[in-house]
């Protein structure tokens, strides 16, 4: 897949845990609602992407469009089990890998491997369907 370009309707499974994290926005930047949100190295919300610097934060829970400087906006995000997409070929994610860590490729796409360490982690791999895969991404538990 490629990165958003608009919201993403980003199911969530099982009882919402209603844990929600306000966050800073990093200097402009834009982050769909439905999307992956990471935290970057200077502690400020950025969209899902290829990088080892990120840490996994959750799904955003709003459209923010911080056109100014980092913290200038922030966005809501919430942590939980939810499903992106999954990658292609020998990066796609199937069941023999439930359980497992996944990484982040883009602000909507998930894939077995870090990319030869370029990729940080975005979650567990809870189960996988012809839609997707349920992602439990939780920064707080390991």
């Amino acid at each position: 897949m490629t990165a958003l370009a608009a919201e993403r309707d980003t199911l969530q499974r099982g009882e919402a845990p209603r844990e929600f994290d306000d966050l800073p926005v990093a200097a402009s930047t834009t982050i769909w609602q439905g999307s992956i949100v990471a935290v970057n190295a200077a502690g400020n919300a950025v969209p899902g992407s290829t990088s080892t610097a990120l840490k996994r934060a959750g799904r955003a829970e709003e459209n923010v469009v911080n056109s100014g400087a980092a913290g200038d906006k922030r966005v809501r995000i919430q942590r939980g089990c939810f499903r992106f997409a999954n990658s292609t070929a020998g990066d796609a994610i199937t069941n023999a890998d439930r359980y497992a860590d996944c990484y982040i490729v883009d602000d909507q796409t998930v894939a077995k491997t870090d990319g030869t360490g370029t990729r940080s982690i975005a979650g567990k791999v809870v189960d996988v369907d012809s839609i997707g895969v349920w992602v439990q991404i939780d920064p707080l538990r390991s």
